[in-house]
């Protein structure tokens, strides 16, 4: 990195409040639908109040260091980021992982707009560090942190990457049908989809999924399984982890291929028997999905890139 990168991009999403008002037109409007739901409408506008300071201060930080382009969640899988420039995201973890999967490469800082509200484990970062941050960040004077991300491609072509997860499955309630294959393991399946996780992931819905199967348990030895359900994985971690959610065992489908590790010399391979409702997404972004359905593969293991995020 270098101070002279041509651009900063501010990633920022809308408030709670910016989504009633979206919804209901006018801010009296969102203010009736919610305390008639007998919430507390002062709690979205403390929300909503302290993040457009903190996008504020933060842009007007930026602005001291470079070219500053304000970029809104909802257009991150349409925009592409210049090769140089330094990301900063305004926001909860989430917005950090729906963010990073869309760079090739390019530093991250993460800034957590409310510490009061939110935890933030990939915001580690205040408002009033982002001078000092950003300053260093452009020096080449901050360790960056590697983020090993999913990668699914599909036998048409189409790919996807994930921070998080990827799903495989049905965009309704219904059951999903598909043969599995890792390594020279192979069986066809009914279950309600796959979670395929990453290091970074590990702590989130793989950590669910521990905590509520039983049967997982004898898919790792017993001290590897107790780190991820205290810990989770290294997020640089060589290898994903995929889970079987809810397999049915029947005379046509099997339920012993539920757990394991996928790394690069052994991908995951999944080929749907779902006729036209057969789904992949990545990181909770249902919206943005690739369909998958009857005769499609889906090959699934670790990405050629890595997400950066400065520490």
């Amino acid at each position: 990195m270098s101070g002279q990168r041509g651009r900063i991009v501010l990633v920022t999403r809308r408030t709670r409040l910016d989504e009633l008002v979206a919804r209901f037109n006018t801010l009296e409007q969102a203010r009736f639908y919610v305390e008639h739901l007998g919430a507390d409408f002062a709690d979205y506008a403390r929300e909503h109040a302290h993040y457009e300071t903190a996008t504020r201060d933060a842009e007007t930080i930026l602005a001291d260091f470079g070219r500053v382009q304000r970029l809104d969640r909802a257009f991150l899988p349409n925009f592409i980021f210049p090769p140089d420039a330094l990301i900063v995201v305004v926001g909860q973890d989430g917005l950090i992982a729906n963010t990073l999967k869309y760079l090739t490469g390019q530093p991250v800082i993460g800034v957590n707009p409310d510490p009061a509200r939110w935890d933030g484990v990939l915001v580690p970062f205040g408002v009033k560090d982002l001078r000092r941050i950003t300053s260093a960040a452009l020096k080449n004077k901050r360790t960056l942190r590697t983020v090993t991300m999913a990668h699914v491609c599909l036998s048409d072509g189409q790919e996807l990457y994930a921070v998080n997860d990827l799903f495989v499955g049905p965009r309704t309630h219904v059951s999903a049908r598909y043969g599995i294959q890792l390594g020279d393991r192979m069986e066809n399946q009914s279950s309600s989809g796959i979670i395929v996780s990453t290091g970074l992931g590990s702590t989130g819905w793989l950590r669910s999924l521990l905590a509520g199967a039983g049967g997982i348990a004898g898919g790792l030895p017993e001290g590897e399984l107790q780190v991820l359900r205290e810990k989770g994985a290294a997020w640089d971690s060589n290898h994903l982890y995929f889970t079987v959610r809810e397999p049915f065992p029947a005379r046509s489908s099997q339920a012993s291929l539920v757990f394991g590790r996928v790394t690069r010399e052994s991908p995951l391979r999944i080929v749907s028997q779902m006729p036209d409702y057969g789904v992949i997404f990545s990181d909770g972004v249902e919206k943005d999905f690739l369909q998958f359905n009857s005769g499609m593969e889906a090959v699934i293991q670790l990405a050629d890139r890595v997400g950066y995020l400065v520490e």
